[in-house]
């Protein structure tokens, strides 16, 4: 359920970023290129790529550090280009918001780190390898 999810979200994602980007080129106004970049790479690749290991992995997210890590590297994935898509559009005043975006995508990933450091590929994957 949790690889399912995440995969879902990051489709969202990129389906949003894709319109953003398509938006710009057609105003010809680059300006939220950073933040279309972050939100692809971290809404979409991150978020996907997370998923996947998931699915190869359901031991590992069976866990509730894995629902936990999912949910912070969701709420990063979207606070962080939003924070600095304000930032870009509107001020300075609003890199509070970009800051603690990228401090909770920076707490995801070690979340991340920690679940695959913890399983690996997990035991299934490990048998098989032994029983060849």
């Amino acid at each position: 359920m949790l690889a399912s999810n995440l995969l879902r979200v990051s489709v969202i994602m990129i389906l949003v970023g894709l319109g953003l980007g398509i938006g710009m080129g057609i105003t010809q106004d680059f300006r939220l290129m950073p933040a279309h970049a972050h939100l692809n790479l971290l809404g979409f690749v991150a978020l996907f790529l997370a998923g996947l290991y998931y699915n190869a992995v359901p031991e590992a997210a069976a866990t509730r550090l894995a629902t936990i890590q999912a949910w912070v590297a969701v709420i990063g994935a979207v606070l962080f280009p939003v924070g600095v898509a304000l930032v870009l559009l509107v001020g300075p005043q609003f890199e509070p918001i970009a800051i603690i975006g990228s401090l909770i995508v920076l707490v995801g990933m070690i979340l991340f780190a920690w679940v695959v450091f913890r399983h690996g590929f997990g035991g299934s994957a490990r048998r098989t390898a032994d029983v060849r």
